[in-house]
């Protein structure tokens, strides 16, 4: 498994810790290693197909990856 970081916009608390972290736990074929102010870590067997995936449910849960 590798992993890979993501990078985020607009997380300014542990409340937005939060609404990430419920929305990426719905994201199949990935394991949340670290969410915390302003980025993500997830590892999966193939993280550059699982890019899209995390950024859109990023991008649901109402923040903007950037990376």
């Amino acid at each position: 498994m590798q992993e890979r970081e993501v990078r985020i916009e607009g997380m300014s608390c542990q409340h937005c810790v939060m609404i990430v972290r419920e929305s990426l736990q719905k994201v199949p074929g990935i394991t949340l290693k670290v969410v915390r102010v302003g980025a993500v870590v997830f590892g999966a067997d193939d993280p550059e197909s699982a890019l899209d995936r995390v950024r859109a449910a990023i991008r649901e849960a109402g923040y903007t990856p950037t990376n």
